[in-house]
């Protein structure tokens, strides 16, 4: 169990809780993403689709406390400060792109990831046979993006970029046959759930590509569009 913002004064008052079964690279992608946010002085998410934000102040009390109960361990996480305003939002919009869901000119339903300013950064790489199979492939993209390993198709042997993990998809970057950079995400079933709809002058800019994907798929909104 792992509780995060228990502040002094609203005890009474649950503001999100969340309970799952998660892997251990899960576990570590979820803190990875929470200590980066504050390392960077962000707003950190607290929930995978980024609704809920806190935004502590530089220093908080922090409490560690493992237990055994019969064969169970448990390990509880707290952070608990005197809360000023705007210290908790919910409902927050955090993400910085929107889901596109529209009708191609073949009438296949298919999404696209665009970003605030303009850009595609994703796109679902193949046609659905409807709206609800499309909108299902986009939160497949949202649940897998976030924690999905990174895999350099470039190198002769390549290694997973063991700095994430825990989802059910891999990302897999590599060069064109024009020279390009791509990425594709794959999902374990070997299906292809998503890719950058482009080719990047660097294997540096496809990666700053699929880190948008990540950073920006799972608190996106979901919106229905012309094609």
């Amino acid at each position: 169990m792992c509780v995060l913002g228990d502040i002094p004064g609203m005890k009474d008052e649950s503001i999100h809780e969340s309970e799952r079964r998660r892997s251990r690279r899960g576990i570590a992608s979820y803190f990875r993403r929470l200590a980066g946010a504050l390392d960077r002085g962000e707003r950190a998410p607290i929930d995978n689709e980024q609704t809920v934000t806190i935004d502590p102040p530089a220093d908080t009390d922090f409490d560690v406390n493992v237990e055994r109960e019969g064969d169970t361990v448990s390990v509880e996480i707290e952070m608990a400060w005197e809360e000023q305003e705007g210290d908790v939002e919910v409902d927050v919009v955090a993400s910085k792109a929107t889901f596109e869901v529209y009708e191609d000119t073949s009438a296949r339903w298919r999404w696209r990831l665009r970003h605030d300013n303009g850009n595609i950064i994703a796109d679902s790489s193949e046609g659905y046979a409807s709206k609800q199979k499309a909108k299902q492939g986009l939160a497949s993209v949202q649940s897998n993006a976030p924690s999905a390993y990174v895999e350099d198709q470039s190198e002769d042997d390549p290694e997973p970029d063991a700095t994430d993990g825990g989802s059910d998809a891999t990302f897999e970057i590599f060069e064109d046959s024009a020279g390009k950079w791509r990425w594709r995400l794959r999902h374990d079933n070997g299906n292809i759930i998503a890719d950058g709809g482009q080719g990047y002058a660097s294997k540096q800019k496809a990666k700053q590509g699929l880190g948008s994907v990540r950073q920006n798929a799972p608190g996106a909104p979901v919106e229905s569009v012309e094609g």
